[in-house]
């Protein structure tokens, strides 16, 4: 299972949110370049970059800070936050991001999702952030009335090449992953499946282990790397490529002591 450091942008500094709540978010690096390369030199595979500037106002308003750090970075990068038209994507592609999340104009405008899967396939994800199973638009100051389960189907048949869901009450809280919310959207498609929101430790990671065959693929962590309650080296051995329970039993453990 891939191990994702997620880097939320707010006014060009690295912040996280509670509860998706704006009046409650906390700075830990004015430097969000430092921290990428920070999450690179301890194992990370991919970065999540989020610009919440742009999640609320519809624009790109950390656009340099994102360059700088995928020109910083040789990981692949998936950036989401205020990607509301084609002319987003394409900036965000050109700078070297690899996949575009998008959120709003999933439930506004499916349409042009469907455009841009078929435009750049491979390269669309959908960002599926639920309060109580119904999801969230605008940076999530809105609640629309579209099951969260409803609205993946309808993008996998679109062609988005897979689904981040996000349990917003979970998120910053470090009080653990929605198993069953996640389960519900994994029965439910067959594109891959990545967890975000709640996790607060590798008992929560390995938690999500259970979910793999059913194409939970990956998981974002954030506020729990940033305080230390998840070390990502130790999350990389738990559940990542080369995890401990996939070594075969005649190797000897001392030689990952």
């Amino acid at each position: 299972m891939e191990v994702i450091p997620a880097i939320d942008l707010l006014e060009g500094r690295c912040v996280r949110l509670y509860q998706g709540d704006y009046e409650q978010s906390q700075v830990f690096n004015d430097n969000p370049v430092e921290v990428a390369q920070q999450w690179v030199e301890q194992g990370a595979t991919r970065l999540h970059v989020v610009d919440l500037d742009g999640a609320k106002t519809g624009e790109l308003v950390n656009l340099p800070a994102i360059e700088a750090i995928t020109q910083a970075v040789s990981v692949p990068v998936q950036v989401g936050g205020g990607v509301r038209d084609r002319s987003r994507v394409q900036q965000l592609l050109n700078l070297g991001v690899q996949r575009v999340i998008l959120g709003t104009i999933a439930v506004e405008q499916p349409q042009l999702v469907q455009q841009l899967c078929q435009e750049f396939p491979g390269q669309i994800v959908i960002g599926i952030d639920a309060r109580n199973g119904m999801v969230a638009t605008r940076g999530w100051q809105e609640t629309s009335e579209v099951l969260a389960t409803q609205l993946a189907v309808q993008m996998q048949e679109l062609g988005a090449a897979a689904i981040i869901y996000t349990d917003i009450q979970r998120d910053g809280t470090l009080s653990g992953p929605n198993i069953e919310a996640l389960r519900a959207i994994a029965a439910t498609i067959s594109i891959p499946v990545i967890a975000s929101g709640g996790v607060s430790s590798v008992t929560d990671l390995l938690s999500l282990l259970a979910l793999e065959p059913q194409g939970v693929i990956g998981v974002i962590v954030g506020r729990a790397l940033y305080t230390g309650d998840v070390s990502l080296r130790e999350a990389l051995r738990a559940v990542g490529q080369g995890r401990i329970q996939d070594i075969p039993p005649n190797i000897d453990f001392s030689a990952f002591a």
